[in-house]
């Protein structure tokens, strides 16, 4: 490391691997996934992970699903665990040696989700399944609101 950077002056270097010839520049000139439909139908009325639902479609990142008739699927994968944290543990044995109280520190409990929610879409000869994580107990209504909500869009 002792000696001179070659490059500094901007000689030859490039970092990276070399472009092809003929190609745009790297990360250039690749358009982004429409959000909207291309029919100019882009109002969205709901979005679950990366599922958009529009008036007459669900786009997707691998392509856009008539509505009507689409079938939907949820999957709950997500768990609650309840425990006794560490901490009640600890203030149960030190109280129960200076007095019979400290057991009722082993009534503090703690609940822990993890996991997601698989939600996929069938409709066109196509599918598209996405996962949602699952961030409490209450998630799982949630993502239920919303398909049974598109679910009577695509009736």
């Amino acid at each position: 490391m002792n000696q001179p950077n070659p490059y500094q002056d901007g000689g030859d270097y490039q970092w990276g691997p070399a472009e092809p010839p003929g190609a745009p520049e790297y990360g250039h000139g690749f358009a982004p996934a429409p959000l909207a439909h291309p029919g100019g139908h882009g109002v969205p009325l709901l979005a679950v992970g990366d599922i958009v639902v529009l008036q007459d479609s669900i786009v997707t990142p691998n392509g856009t699903l008539p509505l009507k008739g689409a079938v939907w699927n949820v999957t709950d994968m997500s768990r609650t665990e309840e425990r006794i944290p560490t901490v009640g543990v600890v203030l149960a044995v030190v109280f129960a040696v200076l007095c019979l109280l400290g057991l009722l520190f082993l009534l503090m409990k703690e609940r822990r989700t993890t996991g997601c929610i698989q939600v996929g879409v069938t409709s066109g000869g196509r599918h598209h399944t996405t996962l949602i994580p699952a961030t409490g107990p209450d998630t799982l209504y949630w993502v239920m609101d919303r398909i049974n909500h598109a679910r009577a869009l695509s009736a």
